[in-house]
């Protein structure tokens, strides 16, 4: 594995030592799934297939309920009616939380279950689809030719502890039933393509849940095997610990602990998008979400879909997943009428940009799950597996943050000091081409610049305190990425720093300009 692309040194002024964060990528690329000691859990073809199943539609169904209300509510409880009509799962085959995911399967089926973080990566990078947050990083990344797992790492992608895999991941936990270890060797792979730390460990927490919902039906207790699949001291693990303690005590009342989280967890999003506002696309409040649904849901999907979207925030991919979840514990019969009536005029459509249809996935889903549980050391015959018993192990701890976001610097503020033909609009500082510099003095530890980024994007040099940086500030994107990040720097000793960019007569290639549009920069200070 190259670390870095050829063309692409490390911002030695601006970032810590990757070393070890490289160990953690060479470990767990090393894991291999446990065979049990034990004979194993049996359950009939029939059932198997049946929960995974269940899972999908699940999730279809999920995504529809709360489609209407995403991001409607931010920092407080969703008030909105939630109507439902059967009708309305349609809308999944539109959703990205379902067609990205498939993406990753179609790696899976096309070239294996080894295939690599690069192998993934590749094929996200060639997606045609629409993109934001952590996804529009890595395919950022991957279009400059920082391929995966580095595409994922806060060193390319700010966007590292977004919520992007949590929703991509539903995928690997239906094809691992039972298999905690081996679900997260697939996550760790799967997942370094966009997310990074706690962004990583989203998707190893809604994979582990549904690996325990094929034999568990106690909310609790899959929530617990979630937790058991992510670092206990990592943020997103403290999180979850506190829900669980709080929700022990307040049995009933989900809204007040849904305060107590509040209070406690919403708050320094370093999100570029979230930092300094009440929007919110961070993994772990948004999976805590997911676990709200399931703990005071109590086994009943309407409620479970409820609650999960009145949380607010990403309330169409988190009740998509807590459905997802439960759906794995009832399997696709038991089900409710109300909810998959119509299903057989829809499980045979394409989901948006793939080839799957519903039918189409789960059948590929029960393949590649049989897979795995020979490959772990279980046994398959034409109506039973064995699936051998398997603890959870969390990989080992990685956190990222850039520092506590304390203000928005606008590019039309004294911070800043522009020389050259910069032309103004709406508060944009636009350049065409060679001829501009800015300069942008600040006190903290890290800085993230802000602007446009579309297929007109040009190139700037970047000097940190008067040391060249030997990555370019590029602003071009492919089409359908939706990025704003331009360059970002952390890991500075606390204190006054400058960012001085210097604009070129040269872009990417396929760049139909060479411009560069800044809006603002985020300043981000030590936390205390």
């Amino acid at each position: 594995m190259k670390p870095i692309h050829p063309n692409t040194k490390p911002i030695l002024t601006c970032l810590p030592s990757l070393l070890a964060g490289l160990a953690v990528l060479l470990a767990a690329g090393s894991q291999t799934p446990a065979v049990a000691k034990s004979e194993g859990r049996q359950i009939s073809r029939a059932v198997l297939l049946d929960k995974i199943r269940g899972g999908w539609a699940g999730q279809m169904i999920g995504v529809s309920f709360g489609a209407a209300s995403e991001f409607r509510a931010q920092g407080k409880i969703l008030d909105m009616p939630l109507p439902w009509k059967p009708d309305m799962v349609e809308n999944s085959i539109h959703q990205d939380d379902l067609y990205v995911e498939m993406t990753f399967a179609a790696v899976m089926d096309k070239l294996g279950l080894n295939a690599t973080s690069k192998d993934y990566g590749r094929a996200f990078r060639d997606s045609k689809y629409g993109l934001w947050h952590a996804n529009a990083g890595a395919r950022k990344a991957l279009n400059q030719g920082i391929d995966a797992p580095w595409s994922g790492h806060p060193k390319y992608n700010f966007h590292a502890n977004d919520i992007d895999f949590q929703i991509e991941a539903d995928f690997i936990g239906l094809m691992c039933p039972g298999l905690p270890r081996a679900s997260n060797l697939y996550c760790d792979r799967v997942g370094r393509v966009m997310n990074y730390g706690d962004g990583l460990y989203g998707g190893m927490f809604g994979c582990g849940m549904y690996s325990a919902a094929f034999f568990e039906s106690d909310p609790r207790k899959i929530v617990e095997a979630g937790l058991a699949c992510i670092p206990a001291k990592s943020e997103y693990g403290l999180l979850i610990r506190d829900l669980l303690d709080w929700s022990a005590q307040n049995p009933e009342d989900w809204q007040k602990v849904w305060q107590m989280v509040e209070d406690k967890w919403d708050k320094n999003d370093v999100c570029p998008d979230g930092a300094l506002a009440p929007f919110n696309i961070d993994a772990k409040l948004n999976g805590a979400y997911i676990a709200f649904g399931l703990l005071y849901g109590k086994g009943n999907l309407a409620k479970t879909m409820e609650i999960a979207t009145r949380c607010g925030q990403d309330s169409d991919c988190n009740p998509s997943s807590a459905a997802g979840i439960l759906g794995v514990v009832l399997g696709f019969n038991r089900i409710a009428p109300e909810y998959k009536s119509f299903f057989p005029q829809l499980e045979n459509r394409k989901f948006d940009y793939t080839e799957y249809s519903f039918n189409d996935i789960v059948k590929s889903t029960e393949a590649r799950a049989l897979k795995v549980i020979e490959m772990a050391g279980g046994r398959v015959t034409a109506t039973e597996a064995t699936i051998p018993e398997q603890t959870a192990k969390a990989p080992k701890l990685e956190q990222w943050s850039p520092g506590i976001p304390v203000r928005r610097v606008n590019a039309t503020d004294k911070a800043w000091t522009w020389t050259g033909p910069w032309k103004e609009n709406q508060a944009t500082k636009l350049m065409e081409g060679a001829g501009g510099e800015a300069v942008l003095e600040f006190d903290g530890v890290a800085v993230a610049i802000l602007g446009s980024m579309d297929q007109k994007g040009g190139q700037a040099l970047v000097y940190v305190d008067g040391k060249k940086q030997e990555f370019l500030l590029d602003a071009f994107v492919p089409e359908r990425t939706n990025d704003n990040v331009l360059w970002n720097c952390y890991g500075l000793k606390p204190g006054r720093h400058s960012v001085r960019l210097v604009t070129l007569d040269k872009a990417d290639p396929r760049s139909g300009g060479k411009r560069v549009a800044i809006h603002q920069a985020i300043l981000y200070q030590a936390a205390k």
